[in-house]
């Protein structure tokens, strides 16, 4: 396909999307079910053109004084793409299989119109009713940290330290370039370009062997945060697909134990695989037969309990540009619901002085620091732990790591913008014996 095709079909794609109401993803293998002829490097093209539309929807419309599909799309190109008038008119030319030639006000929208005076909903490319809660958390700065949730993420990967150093897997894929991240002594990084497809991470001999583990920085660093330690007795209870709970059985070195669950059994099901996989041994997986009775038995036993809790995923818009666009009031009011609830599932499990480890990927504040407020209230036998001594757990990188977060009484928030990481919150509580 020509480049100018590929644009084209990007615009079907994302018509598509407004049409349905569907995820990109089922938008863009829709397409390539219906149009056998493209090949994977085509895909990837167009899909990144996609999400790059998706990550600067608002701003890109803007420019463009209109809201249409070609219109996100040919100001995405001035915007996140960084190409001129004429490379644009070269792309949509009206030739065969390429969107029509541009208009003269396109062309002078292009030539001429820029960001100065966009509210900062349209700065920060995020829908314009999160303003207000974006700006509890983030103030006058709302706009920058939006526009760097917009950005591509890179590909993190957390190498297992129960089988190998991330020395040694950083030589073993070599070929795909890693480097170590800033923060996560487990972590490492891999930079893509905008039109590249993902690399088979699954199909590598160190993916295979469980060496390594596909994982975002801030989630590796959430795990790491929980201090977890050898031989104690720790549940992981919105375990999903086990990422954190992988994460805690390698840094406890498969002494002591782990419980996973979710109260979803679906979102189990890939856990079983990536544990045989990494060679741990100190793991339960427990399958719900009905809310809360498969831990019964663990009551006031527990060490640490995490919570990797239900959130509206804002933090993660680097990966899901179009959760964002799709994301509604009532989607917040009752995830800030289910966290409190699950925060007081957890109270019951712990032993005297025994420590929850509160998580989101969002970066509102209604779920981070005030849900971890209202906890306080409920259970005043509770305290945090103050984030200083939250962070010793990163060693010689603590303070560095925390000049750069968002440091709050309640926890502590990573962003793109600060820590180069996924939006994370943690916050650590410890029961008062």
């Amino acid at each position: 396909m020509t480049p100018g095709a590929r644009l084209a079909a990007a615009i079907e794609v994302f018509s598509a999307l407004e049409t349905d109401r569907r995820p990109a993803g089922d938008a863009l293998k829709a397409w390539g079910l219906a149009h056998r002829f493209a090949g994977s490097g085509d895909r990837a093209a167009i899909a990144g053109l996609v999400y790059d539309a998706l990550r600067r929807r608002a701003s890109s419309a803007f420019l463009m004084g209109a809201e249409t599909p070609r219109a996100v799309l040919l100001g995405m190109l001035k915007r996140e793409r960084g190409l001129d008038t004429d490379a644009i008119a070269k792309l949509a030319d009206g030739s065969k299989y390429a969107p029509g030639a541009l208009s003269e006000d396109e062309c002078a929208r292009l030539d001429a119109t820029s960001l100065d005076g966009a509210p900062a909903h349209v700065l920060g490319d995020y829908p314009e009713w999160l303003d207000q809660h974006l700006a509890k958390t983030f103030g006058d700065d709302r706009a920058e940290e939006g526009a760097a949730l917009a950005t591509r993420a890179p590909l993190d990967l957390r190498v297992n330290s129960l089988k190998a150093s991330r020395e040694a897997v950083q030589a073993a894929l070599a070929d795909l370039t890693p480097e170590p991240t800033p923060w996560s002594p487990w972590g490492l990084r891999i930079r893509l370009d905008a039109d590249a497809k993902s690399p088979a991470i699954h199909a590598e001999p160190a993916f295979l062997k469980g060496l390594v583990e596909l994982q975002d920085e801030g989630s590796q660093l959430a795990a790491l945060l929980s201090g977890a330690q050898p031989g104690e007795q720790v549940i992981d209870l919105c375990a999903g697909g086990g990422g954190k709970t992988l994460a805690l059985a390698a840094m406890m070195e498969n002494k002591g134990q782990v419980f996973a669950t979710d109260e979803d059994k679906r979102r189990l099901a890939p856990i079983h695989d990536r544990l045989a996989r990494s060679g741990a041994r100190n793991v339960q997986v427990r399958t719900p037969k009905s809310v809360g009775t498969e831990v019964d038995d663990l009551r006031a036993h527990m060490d640490l309990v995490l919570i990797d809790a239900p959130c509206t995923g804002t933090g993660a818009w680097r990966r899901n540009p179009d959760a964002k666009w799709r994301v509604r009031p009532g989607a917040l009011e009752q995830r800030v619901k289910e966290q409190a609830e699950v925060l007081d599932r957890a109270v019951p499990l712990l032993n005297s002085g025994g420590r929850i480890t509160y998580v989101t990927c969002s970066v509102l504040d209604e779920e981070n620091g005030a849900q971890v407020r209202q906890f306080l209230a409920r259970h005043p036998d509770f305290s945090v732990v103050p984030p200083k001594d939250v962070a010793q757990t990163l060693g010689e990188r603590a303070k560095v790591f925390l000049k750069s977060a968002r440091v709050s009484d309640e926890g502590i928030l990573m962003t793109p913008r600060t820590t180069g990481t996924d939006g994370f919150f943690v916050a650590l509580l410890r029961h008062r014996a």
